[in-house]
């Protein structure tokens, strides 16, 4: 984030990023979410994703040029998680693949969710199923879920499954787990 804002010209220093994510988390406004590890430090050290409570906000302040339909799927997923009981961390496997989120389940078992608009291109399919298997085999989950705009379907990896839901699903059954 300060980055980004250096980059635009304006002086951002660390600390005042810092703060002003805080402020906006205390009036939930905006939500950060770290990197699972084992050690507290390195996933403080690592960057945090940020989610907006309202994914038509992000619509509102850029441009239609910037506007991700993927980003804006994954914040709605987002907020759904947010709801439920449980942790909600991102995850980097050892190859450094990024899932969108590791929920630590308090009370259900821990899940890996990764969203992705469409799995329609072969090489978008072969990347979200592959870097899944791989969190799958290092956290020893033998289920995961990628949630599409509107595909469904189960993908069989030998011993795992990869269930594909449409977001409306999605939304639907995360609801009704409240």
């Amino acid at each position: 984030m300060t980055n980004y804002l250096k980059s635009l010209g304006h002086k951002a220093p660390k600390n005042a990023v810092a703060n002003y994510l805080t402020w906006f988390e205390d009036a939930y406004f905006l939500f950060t979410v770290r990197l699972f590890s084992a050690s507290y430090g390195r996933s403080n050290v690592n960057p945090k994703k940020i989610y907006s409570i309202d994914h038509a906000l992000i619509r509102s302040v850029t441009s239609g040029i910037l506007v991700n339909n993927g980003h804006l799927l994954e914040n709605i997923v987002f907020i759904a998680l947010r709801r439920q009981k449980g942790d909600i961390y991102y995850y980097k496997t050892a190859a450094n693949q990024e899932i969108d989120f590791f929920v630590k389940g308090r009370q259900q078992k821990n899940k890996l969710i990764q969203v992705c608009e469409t799995l329609a291109h072969p090489l978008t399919r072969q990347r979200e199923t592959l870097s899944l298997e791989n969190a799958m085999n290092e956290l020893g989950l033998s289920e995961a879920l990628i949630v599409t705009r509107e595909e469904s379907e189960e993908i069989i990896l030998k011993n795992r499954i990869i269930k594909v839901i449409p977001a409306w699903k999605f939304l639907l059954e995360t609801g009704m787990n409240e």
